[in-house]
């Protein structure tokens, strides 16, 4: 079931990376295109691998089984052909935004609706608990806003886009993505790195900081109060760098030591996410263009991408293994997990990748459309490189 969400989320991920070649570094972050772009990078990949990783990391972090884990089949559909005619739409013919804004809107609200009545079963007020209820509030909103301006669009509505779109994408960025990855982060991080007994203050009140900005940053942008929505968006850098500092507690005190393929991933996104951060205070100091788009950059290709592929490739073989090896236990040799990885792909992938993520910020930061675009060759390898490893890893079976 949750096979399809990881294979049509790195199918899309080498698509929207792609599509990169037919941007250049000094397009308006305003063009049509590029919203587009963002809507295929963040639906159908972002997204679609998400909403597969949740459909088994809830279970795990609340420790309850799902309402009705059947909903994950229309889910995954909705989702993936809703998410290719928005794109389309956005491309060539806005007359397609409605169909694809509604089918998106179904899988969200399946989404939200299983979401929400598996937490309801529980009354557990742990951080990832309390982290998955806020991610998914906002993500309600979000939703909403969405098919709000994609009817507008279509259908010549009044609607002011200077107002709602910011909400929009803070919502998703900051609201969904951001407090969910915090929250599942504080479940993985210390299982995999083995770290035990440490203080979680710092993320608290990280997650407290976070989750007050965006409401206060949607509240302020609604009644165009822009200065004070502007500071928000300090406060919300203020909460991310709590998170980096629980990270770094997590990583004096890990008991595994080995810095494997999974660290670098690992490495390589939260210092994004520094540097991302760092970025859009420059923007709303100086109010630099340039800035925002590095920003952005940085937080998609080299936050979101590379925590998401850095868990792929854990989660991937473990599922893999837990049903087509575990029976074998005892029965015959079955392969460890990191066996079951072809680590050649992923080293050259991982490299691949973090070249284009340089030479891409380079480019945007210079303006050169030649730097830009030889950064996005680099990250079209890396990503085929990565489909190939996911494809390996979920065709991996026992000898015959």
């Amino acid at each position: 079931m949750i096979e399809p969400f990881f294979k049509f989320g790195s199918i899309a991920y080498l698509i929207s990376i792609i599509a990169l070649l037919f941007f250049d570094a000094t397009s308006n972050l305003s063009d049509l295109k590029i919203v587009g772009w963002a809507h295929l990078f963040l639906l159908s990949f972002v997204m679609m691998t998400i909403f597969g990783a949740m459909a088994q990391l809830v279970p795990v972090a609340l420790e309850i089984g799902h309402y009705k884990v059947d909903l994950y089949k229309p889910i995954f559909y909705t989702l993936s052909i809703g998410s290719i005619v928005m794109v389309l739409g956005f491309w060539f013919k806005m007359s397609l935004l409605p169909v694809g804004g509604v089918l998106v809107f179904i899988s969200m609200g399946l989404f939200l609706y299983e979401t929400f009545k598996t937490l309801a079963k529980t009354d557990t007020k742990t951080l990832t608990a309390r982290s998955v209820k806020a991610g998914n509030i906002f993500l309600t909103l979000a939703i909403a806003i969405g098919l709000l301006m994609a009817l507008s669009l279509s259908f010549g509505l009044s609607i002011n886009f200077n107002k709602f779109l910011p909400i929009h994408i803070v919502l998703v960025l900051i609201g969904y993505v951001t407090i969910t990855v915090i929250g599942m982060s504080m479940i993985l991080l210390p299982m995999f790195g083995l770290a035990h007994g440490y203080s979680d203050k710092d993320v608290e009140l990280a997650f407290k900081i976070i989750t007050i900005s965006v409401v206060l940053f949607s509240i302020f942008r609604l009644f165009n109060l822009n200065l004070l929505a502007t500071f928000t968006i300090i406060t919300m850098a203020g909460g991310i760098g709590l998170y980096l500092r629980q990270l770094i507690t997590l990583y004096k005190i890990r008991a595994r030591k080995i810095n494997d393929i999974w660290y670098m991933h690992i490495y390589t996104a939260f210092i994004s996410l520094a540097v991302a951060t760092m970025f859009a205070i420059f923007w709303v100091l100086l109010n630099s263009e340039i800035a925002l788009k590095v920003a952005i950059w940085i937080f998609l290709i080299g936050f979101f991408v590379f925590v998401i592929n850095g868990h792929l490739i854990k989660i991937i073989p473990f599922l893999v293994w837990f049903e087509r090896f575990s029976p074998l236990v005892g029965k015959k040799k079955v392969p460890m997990l990191h066996e079951m990885l072809p680590n050649k792909d992923i080293d050259i992938s991982f490299w691949l990748s973090l070249a284009g993520l340089f030479c891409g910020s380079f480019g945007l930061l210079l303006s050169s459309n030649t730097i830009f675009k030889g950064g996005v060759s680099l990250l079209i390898f890396g990503a085929l490189f990565m489909l190939k490893t996911v494809i390996y890893v979920l065709k991996f079976k026992p000898e015959d």
